[in-house]
């Protein structure tokens, strides 16, 4: 079988990095284009040296501009961009007919009216959203996404959150009332992207960890739309995201009323859910997840307990956040959609 080509546009981000590690290895694909708007011209191992014997030799950053690239022999994109950014490329590509997998967070919302109200202005392409298929490879109820042009990538803290809730809202084993579902997360510094800023500079986060973002989180319109799908009916949780001293890697707790489920009947729930999916390891209870342990992979990891005093249920997960949060991910979906290996490239 022939490498299909692949090319990344905003590759010299964290997201954009992984990608070019993760695809540069890929027995599927060829790595054949990267863009950027401020490495335009400059050598690809000159800006990322550790990738050398893996990167085609002489390869180049090219000006990341959105109808110039359609014209490049790529044949599924990847969009490691901003919001707000992402969707200037999106519409030209998918009108070239090309594979489009955005990483940002323009087509993960399907209302319009909530995407303005969490970023702050109208949604750039409300057409193409319309057509956009959201997905997290494991809870995917059918295939029909398989055939769309362009499909949205989950977030990082929404991804951690619906792999160990989506399952047992869809079987009703929970049903939270607003407000006492609470969401705890810490994520590493690359959540918020490679940029200059003094708040994210080594000093300033080592030996510090601290909450951000409350109460309203942008991701918290993804988490609550999802779950609320699964659920059939409107999930308020309470989301409260920190930022953590350490690299990469998300850590989740998830406090929830068990109700009249049991900690069997949410493993046996998960169990069936995960059942030959190779990217989500249900630990016993009493084993807790780490994010040393996820790093680097595209694997999620997940286990709860039950407190008595409380009747409630404690579910906690890890993932590498520019892995199974992001560039691993959009990877993986690309891999179902196109017909290749699941773990193509990822293990």
């Amino acid at each position: 079988m022939s490498k299909i080509k692949v090319g990344i546009v905003g590759a010299s981000g964290y997201a954009g990095e992984e990608l070019v590690r993760l695809l540069s290895r890929h027995p599927n694909a060829e790595l054949s284009c990267v863009c950027s708007r401020s490495l335009a011209g400059t050598p690809l191992a000159e800006v990322m040296p550790q990738f050398r014997e893996i990167i085609p030799a002489g390869l180049a950053f090219v000006r990341a501009d959105p109808e110039a690239i359609c014209a490049e022999p790529v044949d599924v994109w990847f969009l490691a961009l901003p919001h707000g950014v992402a969707a200037e490329y999106a519409r030209p590509l998918v009108a070239a007919g090309r594979r489009v997998f955005d990483l940002s967070a323009d087509f993960r919302l399907n209302d319009p009216a909530v995407y303005e109200e969490y970023y702050g202005k109208p949604h750039p392409d409300v057409e193409l959203l319309k057509k956009t298929p959201y997905v997290v490879p494991e809870l995917a109820l059918d295939d029909a996404w398989k055939a769309a042009p362009l499909v949205a990538c989950p977030g990082c803290y929404p991804t951690s959150i619906q792999i160990p809730l989506v399952p047992l809202l869809r079987e009703r084993l929970l049903r939270p009332a607003a407000g006492t579902c609470v969401i705890n997360a810490y994520s590493g510094v690359s959540g918020a992207g490679k940029k200059s800023d003094l708040a994210y500079a080594y000093c300033e986060r080592d030996e510090s960890a601290k909450a951000y973002g409350l109460p309203k989180h942008r991701h918290l319109s993804e988490i609550e739309e999802q779950l609320s799908l699964a659920a059939g009916t409107r999930v308020v949780v309470q989301f409260c995201p920190h930022l953590a001293p350490m690299k990469r890697g998300i850590s989740t707790t998830i406090t929830v009323p068990a109700g009249e489920a049991t900690l069997a009947q949410v493993y046996a729930c998960w169990e069936k859910a995960y059942a030959g999916r190779p990217f989500v390891a249900v630990l016993g209870s009493g084993t807790f997840p780490d994010t040393a342990h996820v790093a680097g992979t595209n694997r999620a990891d997940i286990s709860a307990v039950f407190d008595p005093r409380t009747k409630n249920f404690v579910i906690t997960s890890c993932i590498d956040n520019v892995v199974k949060g992001a560039s691993g991910q959009a990877v993986q979906l690309m891999n179902l959609a196109l017909g290749f290996e699941e773990t193509a490239g990822l293990l």
